[in-house]
Order: structure tokens, then sequence, then C-alpha cells
């Protein structure tokens, strides 16, 4: 703990310099709100065209393995812009998805068909929209000739297979692992040769070494030139010995030659590779590859498991490379930079990728790495409600221990002061590391607030995924950026078993506050202030308040139960408890029936929302909820994918992120002091002649005045904030405390 106050002491003055950046990394803050903040986040995704709105021009579903979410967005079609709003209420219209998707237009009738994971196969559905975004379905279970007769084509939930005209004759082939096997099995689809047309699904298995080249036992080598010779059972044995472990297909045609050739990834490892196609359409056969792919730029390095997708994502009439983790583990995957675009700057029939940005999307969207969970309290006393969030954590480093890939999370707690109204919220990004708290290096840290020590200002009390709680002090300062004392750790011994969800509530209305704790079983322990309120010492009352429990067992033996009480404007006080399956419960029948049993609510949506939509919210939701007027309240959610999503009729509160600090290193830095501030500052920034400009979080330019070299800024009549000081291309942030 000593070390962690001398760290907390040393770094205090840069924390607060060098507040915020709450990983929005790309936003202007002269366009200071997110485009699309709710769209609750992507980790491993996937990318597919498909016209949503019947407008003739392709629009984007993103796929979120991790809860197997549909995000579905229009596109406008604005020129070379990649130019998009997120409309939600398509997803309700697409089939039911699971693990892995492919759009692909199997029957040539310009609408884009749906492949689908399902029981160790394919499940296809037709797309028949005609004024509405309909499907039928097709299989269950995609079959292919094997041999002697039809049986269902093997493809498990870790490996992406590609669909494309592999022998160029107009129809949909299909190439995947065989489940077990380190070879790439050819599927041919015979309904042009047998009908003359391409709506059909007829397949054989025409190759089953298909580009004669053999992947490594468990790993990503590949072994160019590797035939096999046996067929039949024997084939089948040796594919056995191989053991397979999952990978991802991009069938493309990347040299112009009219051959399709492939791209290539790999579980547990964090690279593209490109398979070159040397052979016919009839025979392929990989002659060359690029295990640094796209070796024109930046390669993919993005842990772990990538998979890559060609969309026209900037409407200029060339697809681009957009690639994001398959990883089916939740705690593995990269869900920080995970959205790399590669622009084609190229031609249709000879594309170059050129690398733009890893974080396509991310920086638009509110989105807080892995198990988002959001938090409602009036931290600056000023009658309106600001938003924190807590998180299982940021992406920080993998390793490999045993051959077995690990990655190493850091939990972080983000804080938007609310600068609105109660009606009209309008939350501005604070500080993205409340208290310091990454410096622990722990994960899974939910917050909750109350002022546990009798001095009249909040504390932050904190679970995280060991099942204990730790305490952070309020240190008194209540400016725009909180100070908390040293952390507490294993805070009165309290400990549930895994991920400490707590909550201080006032359950009994005596004026003391409870403590509620929900935790990976799915279950709500209530804990009594036997103490004082200057002096609290909590005491387990009943690990199973309320006989509530989350867990559903056909979906999961663990419930992640995150409880979030609330008053009504009625007084009546409501319970919102979030799940590992997605569902948020809410109950009722609590007042003065803190023994009894909870009454669950169902038929919530249709009151509280004007476009209710999926009540799954995706893996580990988590409520936080606004009480309205009228007994009504709106609910802001997080979930497995790290970001938030808003329940309500009105319109969602508006988003300022944090701001960016242009480059500003080298012989050239621009250095303010002090900083923080009160009355006045030195600004200097060696070799610059022009402008320098004072811009506050909203975008706007409060003071500008001919700079050369050094500047002094009267700061007494800025209000306490945050600011940017920019001039040219150089910037740095600016803390203003009075």
């Amino acid at each position: 703990m000593g070390v962690l106050h001398r760290l907390h002491s040393r770094y205090l003055l840069f924390l607060i310099s060098c507040v915020v950046q709450l990983m929005f990394c790309g936003v202007n803050p002269a366009s200071a709100q997110l485009k699309f903040p709710y769209t609750g986040g992507f980790n491993s995704c996937q990318f597919c065209e498909i016209d949503l709105n019947h407008d003739g021009i392709m629009d984007l579903l993103i796929f979120d393995r991790h809860g197997n979410r549909k995000l579905t967005f229009i596109n406008h079609g604005t020129p070379n812009s990649v130019d998009y709003t997120y409309e939600p209420s398509y997803a309700l219209q697409l089939p039911v998805l699971h693990d892995w998707v492919v759009t692909a237009d199997y029957n040539c009738d310009g609408k884009m068909d749906v492949f689908t994971y399902g029981n160790g196969g394919i499940r296809v559905f037709r797309n028949i929209s005609d004024t509405s975004l309909k499907f039928t379905l097709v299989t269950n279970l995609l079959e292919s000739f094997y041999y002697s007769s039809y049986i269902g084509i093997l493809v498990t939930s870790v490996d992406l297979p590609a669909i494309a005209d592999i022998d160029g004759d107009g129809d949909l082939d299909l190439l995947t692992f065989f489940g077990l096997g380190s070879y790439v099995e050819y599927h041919q689809n015979m309904s042009m040769e047998k009908y003359g047309h391409c709506d059909s699904l007829d397949y054989r298995l025409a190759d089953h070494c298909w580009g004669k080249f053999k992947e490594s036992e468990g790993g990503n080598r590949i072994t160019l030139n590797s035939p096999c010779q046996m067929t039949g059972p024997d084939f089948r044995a040796l594919h056995r010995e191989s053991k397979h472990t999952g990978s991802t297909l991009l069938a493309t045609d990347l040299n112009g030659d009219g051959l399709q050739d492939l791209v290539l990834g790999d579980v547990d490892f964090p690279g593209l590779t490109a398979l070159f196609n040397g052979g016919t359409k009839d025979s392929a056969h990989m002659v060359s590859m690029d295990t640094l792919f796209p070796a024109t730029s930046k390669p993919v390095s993005l842990y772990s498991f990538p998979a890559a997708a060609l969309i026209d994502i900037d409407n200029d009439g060339l697809r681009e490379l957009l690639v994001s983790p398959f990883e089916p583990t939740p705690a593995t995957a990269d869900n920080y930079n995970c959205i790399w675009y590669y622009k084609n700057t190229g031609t249709p029939a000879l594309p170059r990728f050129e690398y733009q940005t890893n974080r396509l999307f991310r920086d638009e969207t509110m989105d807080f790495g892995s198990a988002s969970h959001p938090v409602v309290y009036d931290f600056d006393k000023d009658s309106l409600r600001d938003l924190f969030i807590g998180n299982y954590g940021y992406y920080d480093t993998s390793y490999y221990k045993e051959a077995v890939l690990h990655s190493v999370f850091v939990s972080k707690i983000a804080y938007f002061r609310n600068t609105g109204t109660a009606d009209v919220p309008v939350y501005q990004n604070i500080s993205d590391d409340l208290a310091g708290i990454s410096a622990l290096k722990l994960t899974g840290l939910y917050p909750t607030f109350g002022d546990l020590n009798g001095d009249g200002t909040p504390d932050l009390l904190a679970g995280n995924s060991d099942g204990t709680l730790i305490f952070f002090p309020n240190s008194g300062m209540m400016g725009p950026v909180p100070e908390f004392g040293p952390p507490v750790k294993n805070w009165q011994q309290l400990d549930v078993g895994e991920y400490s969800t707590p909550q201080l509530f006032d359950l009994d209305k005596d004026g003391l506050n409870e403590l509620i704790v929900g935790e990976r079983g799915g279950n709500l322990n209530l804990y009594r202030n036997l103490g004082t309120p200057g002096n609290p010492a909590f005491s387990l009352v009943t690990d199973s308040l309320g006989k509530v429990n989350v867990t559903d067992y056909r979906v999961s033996y663990d419930g992640f139960s995150t409880p979030c009480f609330f008053l009504t404007s009625t007084g009546e006080t409501m319970l919102a408890v979030g799940s590992d399956e997605g569902r948020i419960h809410f109950y009722n029948d609590i007042d003065n029936n803190l023994g009894g049993r909870f009454s669950e609510v169902a038929g919530i949506y249709p009151s509280i929302s004007a476009n209710p939509a999926d009540t799954l919210f995706g893996w580990q939701s988590s409520p936080a909820v606004l009480p309205l007027a009228g007994g009504s309240f709106e609910v802001i959610t997080g979930n497995f994918s790290g970001g938030l999503n808003f329940i309500s009729k009105r319109t969602p509160p508006i988003i300022i992120p944090g701001m960016r600090e242009l480059s500003s290193t080298g012989p050239h830095l621009m250095t303010i002091f002090p900083n923080p501030a009160k009355s006045v500052i030195s600004v200097q920034s060696e070799g610059y002649d022009g402008t320098l400009n004072v811009i506050n979080s909203t975008g706007n330019i409060v003071y500008s005045i001919p700079f050369h070299n050094q500047a002094f800024i009267p700061t007494s009549s800025f209000p306490d904030g945050i600011y940017l000081v920019r001039t040219g291309s150089r910037s740095a942030k600016l803390v203003i405390i009075h």
C-alpha cells in the first residue's frame, strides 16, 4: 500500500494534467459529439455487406461473436467517404446468428443471403425481402456429396469458411478446413453444371487438399507443395491425426490472375498469411505466401485469431480490407485496437491495401474494453446524475505459456460529468482512469459511491474479479478531477467469491446505506452496517437477497449478477439486475419485504422504449437506471463487448469525449506551466509563428492571440475545467483549478 500511496502522490499532477483521452483517440474537439455512442461496443467482429433498407446501396452488418450481437449500419453512399448511421432496428429482422456469419448472394437475385454456424455445420437463410427485410431458412445443415453419399459439411465454431466462386462458373463454392485436419476441403457447387443456373446449393467434395498445402498441427506454419494422395476413409484417418485447431479463410484474387488466392488467420496467432494460387481454376496450387500480409503496408498484428473481410467501406468502388479478432474466448482478444482498416489504393483486379487505422468505428462509440458496468450517481452534488463506467479491463498484452496464448487486461473506471440538465443530460468526459485505479493492475473493477467515512464527501468502493472490495476515500477535492486517497484492498474482509459487484443503497429507508453485492454465482448478497456512518462495519445478512438468482443454467453455469436498486418518482423501490446471458431482470415488491421473495416484472421494454429491440444485450449485461417522472425510467446498459446501449423514449444523452493532443514531441515540444493552473500560464513552443488558441471541452475557441515562441495567458476568468492549447499542429492539455 505504501508503494501505491507514493505512486498516487508522485503522479497526481501528471494524472490531472493528462486527464481524459477516454480511448477515443482521433476525435476532433471541434466536432465534440460521438457519431454513434450507443452501439454496445466492439470486441470480436465480422463484417458483412447487405442492403438493409432496399435503396440499392450496400449497408453494413457488424456481427460481434462476443454475445452474438448484430449491429446494423445504414450506408449513405457518399463517394470516397466512410459515412454510416447506426440503425439497430434492422437487427431484429435478421436471423438468429451464432459464432460466425457470411453474407453472399447464392441464388443470383441481387440480395445477400446469410450463411451462419449451426450445430457443427452451416445454416443457410435465403433473403426474400420485398418492402421489408425478410429471410427464410433453407437448411439447418448444408450438405455435400462425400465419396458415396450426402452428409453435412463439418465446420466448427472456430472455423470461418470461405464462400466464393472458386471455379469461375457463376455459382458459390465453399472452402473450409476439415474439422480434424490440416488440409482445406473444396466443396464445388454443382448448380451450374447440373441445372444451368446458380440458385441451388448442390455441393460435392471436389478436392480434399485444395491448394496442395498443409497447416501445421496446433500452429500456423504452412507447408507448400504438400499434396495428399489418399482418398475416402484412409484420408479421413490422416485428417484425424493432424488435429486442426481453428482458422479463418478469405478467398479472393490478390494478384489479378483470375485465380482465387487465400487469406488465412489462425487461432492464438496475431497475423494473417496470404497464399498465392499458381494453379488453375480446376486445380488450385499455392506456390508462394506472404506471412506478413499485407506486405505493402503495416502488417496485421492483432491478438488473437484475426479474420479478414473485403467491403467497399468508403464507397469508392473498391473493396477495402477489414480485420478483427475471431477469438471465441472472452478474455483473450484485443478489445481496444480491434478493427483494422486498410484502404484499397489499387484497382478491382489488383488491390493494394494501405493501413489507415486499427480503431475503425470504435473511435465514434462509447467503448470501454470488455464487460462495461455503468453507474449513475450525482458525484459533484449539483443535482445532476453523473455517469461512471467500470469494466473487466482493456487489453494490455499477450504471452504464450506452455504453447497456450494468454492475455492480460487492466481495468479502469471512466467518469463523465453531466454538464447538461436533468431532462437533457450532456455527459462530458472528465477522466478515463478515476482514482488512478489502473495502477492496481486488476480486472473487473465495478464502482459504487457513498460517504463511508462520515466526512460529507462521496467515497469510491469498487468490486473486482477476486470477489473482494477496494475502498478509495475521497480526499476532499471536489474540483473538475476527483481526488482519492490510497486504496484499502480487501476492505472489511468482505468476499463473495468472484466478480464482486457492489451497490450502496438505503434499502430499508432508515437514512443509512446497506451494501448489496452481486457476484459470478448470480445471487445477491446483503450486508447491513452495524457500525456508524463515520465508522461502518458491514455484516452479512443473507446471500440470497429477494431470492434473486439470474443464472440461466440452459445457457451458462455463471450468473454475473449486477444489481441496480433505484427509487421511482413515486418512491417505490425497484431492482434491475444484469446477467451472464445478457438479459436484464426487473423486480418489485421490495419495500417491507427484504426477507421475502422479490417479484420479477415482465414486459418492461415496450413501456420505456420508443423502439423495443432485442432484450438480450450481449453477455454480462449490466444496467444503470435513471428514474423519470410518472414512475417511468430509462436504462443505460453495459455488456461484455464494452459499450453502452440506451433504452428510453427520449433522445439519448449527448456524449462529449476526451480531447486528443496533436503530436508535440521532439525539438519543438509545447510546454505549459503551471499545469494545473489558476491565474496565468506560460506557453512555450520554439520555432512557431502564428496563432495560439485555447479550446474548451466542447470545441469552442475561448481565447486567441498571435504567437511567437512564447506567450503568457491570463486564466483567472476561465471556468474550472479541461482545455486544449493549440499552436498550428502542436497542442497540449491544460487543467484550470481555482
